[in-house]
């Protein structure tokens, strides 16, 4: 009897094997065929990792070289026409990441995680051709192993609801010749075995949806259903509940549904109805985007739960999501506090706690070293639950007494003092915060880490590092510089491993887009700050120039955001910790002579809940606490704050509410229709829209962004803007990062000359 089933997994590599050969593929070090063979290996040993657990459902066409979502673009054929001329890998890594004639694709999170996909770019143009070698050969790759995989694909609605209308035509015009592409390649799976599951994601329809898109769900899955005899149809919805959507989906001829329990409590609302219907209910019971340890007990209640509705018979136990959003093993974890890594569990780790919980679910028999493990499960999560390691009473205390939570002066006071203290007109320039993080650099971080090097020897790199990027920013005429944080690994752990309540890990790699991968930290207690964290090297900064230089932090909201987050108190609670520490390095910087403060909560939306009753509870916490990390700050002190990937017309308001002087955005891939909404609203802080895209090598040139400036004027005035590149240059390399922002001063110059 097949019992468990894992939604997806990771593709990266437990070392990240995936993102160094691509990365050399891409500075041309190796050709695409190394590529090919790091990817066929990675796959087989995750195919194998899942056999060698005994998970009955694994996956095939999970695995991608950048994407999933682009990945269907592929196979559907929908190329936008500036590509059109390309092919084969050389097309798939230029709509992912540009080349020297064409911009990438947009990107942005997918949902509310930190993973991002390529947008799908459709007009009413756009022509389907289905192009189905992936998913045919990963299937057969599998087989040849001896594993007989379902088959993953993103929905046809999902896709269309995801895709961005380049003419501004509907999307879901395009429902039935996407629908009729599926239907091929349905026809063509057929013919690989007896009988195959596809499963089809529809994370979409955990989202509040429109009638018109409800209502495409029957005649879709009508459709897809009666192609052929011998494919099983599952419909995957994760992130939240699809009620709405399952109450449509029990009436079509799918044979089962995959239903998150950890984030969609609400599915408990369905159960009647997939009773009624006699489907398969696949419930995601083991968290996929969080790293604590399952409690048996725990789960095993959720799923009697369930069957008390629903027969045994119709339960297979599930990841709640792909594993795709949690690192890979622990076994790489040898330096990780040995209490705290018991409370871990990692994909690895899912993989076994899937067997167990579906063993003792199902009362099959269990084995010595089975039970020996139950019942270390039971000791560790008792032990969690009152680990001194936890509570920090004098923080908590501190917290409860505090008395202000936003600054005293308002928004025009503030402006008003600023202007005079910094003495800048418009139109002034900056970057984001980061510079390249080079090969040396981390080769100096790596040592010092490894006791290879002296604090003395490991510090001097770093003053050399910021002396030099001081230096070029002066030279081309920045106006506000920074000093290119050569001390920080990233702009979350770097903070985190300053704070109390926070563990690292060496390996616990996940995939942010492409090659990037992000080494989140893991909150496990109270947060606290006992020192500064940055004040003395801004101050070094400081020191080499005569121009501002700008103290560079990363907020409450994107650190808890971007952290995994220990679940024992609710996540305002954790935010304000982080937010109290903020508040008091924003303090010590204007003290030690730091007047301008970027705050930088680049995964402020990412944490938006995903549907529209949960969001007002979110918004109050999330900015009420990045009010208070700023609270701090005196009139003169000019309080700056970045965010990414967002659609800010339904958060503006939001926005405005954070009360930042400065908040730059990404806009470089996405137009100017975002900053239109702050004119709509007659947003009345100042802006630094991201005039070229740094996901890209791609350097733009002067008259490419005198264009865009000058479209920006358009739009807002002259005063209100700042210039700056969409996002930190951390991951690109200096010769990218000098032109483009040599480029970047002059196309402001020549804009400027032309104003006067």
């Amino acid at each position: 009897m097949q019992k468990n089933y894992v939604i997806g997994f990771p593709r990266i590599g437990e070392k990240r094997e995936l993102k160094k050969v691509l990365e050399n593929y891409w500075s041309k070090q190796i050709d695409f065929n190394e590529v090919k063979f790091v990817a066929e290996n990675l796959k087989k040993r995750h195919w194998n990792y899942q056999k060698e657990a005994k998970i009955d459902f694994i996956s095939s066409n999970d695995f991608s070289y950048y994407d999933n979502m682009l990945d269907t673009s592929i196979l559907l054929g929908a190329i936008p026409k500036r590509f059109e001329n390309l092919k084969d890998e050389e097309l798939y890594f230029a709509m992912a990441r540009g080349n020297e004639t064409c911009v990438a694709m947009e990107m942005t999170k997918w949902f509310n995680t930190n993973y991002h996909y390529i947008v799908p770019e459709i007009s009413k143009n756009t022509k389907f051709k289905l192009n189905s070698k992936k998913v045919i050969e990963e299937y057969k790759e599998a087989l040849d192993l001896g594993i007989k995989t379902k088959i993953n694909l993103i929905g046809a609605i999902t896709y269309l609801g995801l895709s961005k209308s380049v003419d501004n035509s509907d999307a879901f015009l395009h429902i039935n010749n996407v629908v009729e592409a599926y239907k091929e390649l349905l026809k063509e799976i057929s013919k690989l075995d007896d009988e195959i599951v596809v499963q089809f994601d529809e994370p979409l329809f955990v989202k509040d949806l429109d009638s018109k898109v409800l209502s495409l769900i029957k005649p879709v899955y009508d459709g897809l259903s009666s192609v052929v005899s011998n494919i099983k149809i599952v419909v995957t919805t994760y992130f939240e509940h699809s009620n709405e959507a399952t109450k449509i989906l029990v009436n079509t001829p799918i044979w089962a549904l995959g239903l998150d329990f950890i984030y969609g409590n609400k599915n408990f609302e369905s159960l009647e109805f997939i009773k009624n219907s006699n489907k398969v209910l696949i419930a995601g019971i083991i968290d996929g985007r969080n790293i604590w340890k399952s409690d048996f007990q725990e789960k095993v209640s959720i799923l009697k739960k369930i069957s008390k509705v629903i027969t045994k018979e119709n339960i297979i136990i599930s990841t709640s999501c792909s594993l795709l959003h949690v690192p890979f093993s622990l076994k790489y974890e040898d330096n990780l506090d040995k209490e705290i890594k018991s409370w871990l569990a990692f994909s690895n780790e899912k993989l076994q706690e899937l067997l167990l919980i579906s063993k003792l679910f199902c009362d099959f028999k269990l084995n010595l070293e089975e039970i020996s493990i139950i019942r270390k499960n039971i000791e560790d999560n008792n032990q969690r639950k009152t680990s001194s390691k936890i509570h920090n009473l004098k923080i908590q205390e501190e917290i409860k007494n505090l008395k202000f939570f936003e600054r005293v002066d308002k928004f025009q006071d503030r402006i008003k003092a600023q202007r005079e203290f910094f003495k800048y007109d418009f139109l002034t320039t900056t970057t984001i915060g980061s510079f390249p993080q080079t090969p040396q650099i981390r080769e100096n971080r790596k040592k010092y880490k490894a006791n290879l090097i002296s604090k003395e020897e490991y510090e001097l790199e770093i003053k050399k590092y910021i002396d030099d990027c001081v230096a070029f920013q002066d030279e081309i005429g920045l106006d506000v510089l920074v000093h290119g944080e050569p001390e920080r690994n990233d702009m979350v752990e770097y903070f985190a491993e300053l704070m109390d309540g926070f563990a690292f890990t060496q390996n616990a790699w996940v995939q942010s887009y492409g090659s990037r991968c992000v080494k989140p930290p893991l909150i496990y207690g109270d947060v606290n700050r006992e020192n500064a964290m940055t004040v003395e090297w801004i101050k070094y900064a400081q020191s080499k120039t005569k121009k501002v230089m700008k103290g560079m932090l990363t907020g409450p909201v994107t650190i808890l955001n971007w952290s995994f987050v220990r679940d024992d108190i609710s996540k305002n609670e954790v935010a304000k910790q982080i937010a109290y520490a903020i508040c008091k390095e924003i303090d010590d910087l204007q003290n030690a002579g730091i007047k301008m403060i970027q705050v930088d909560e680049a995964a402020f939306k990412e944490g938006y809940p995903l549907r529209a009753e949960n969001i007002k509870a979110y918004e109050n916490w999330a900015v009420e606490n990045f009010r208070l990390s700023v609270s701090s700050a005196k009139a003169n002190t000019q309080i700056h704050t970045h965010m990414c990937y967002s659609e800010f017309n339904d958060i503006i308001k939001t926005i405005e509410a954070m009360d930042a002087d400065v908040i730059s955005i990404e806009t470089a891939r996405s137009g100017n229709r975002l900053l239109k909404i702050f004119k709509e609203v007659a947003y009345k802080q100042e802006i630094g829209p991201g005039i070229y895209d740094i996901h890209s090598p791609r350097v733009p040139s002067v008259e490419e962004m005198v264009e865009q400036i000058k479209a920006l004027i358009e739009v807002l005035p002259k005063e209100q803007l700042w210039i700056n590149p969409d996002c930190g240059l951390k991951t690109r390399k200096w010769d990218e990062v000098k032109q483009s922002l040599k480029n970047m001063v002059k196309a402001v110059a020549i804009v400027k000359k032309n104003i006067n």
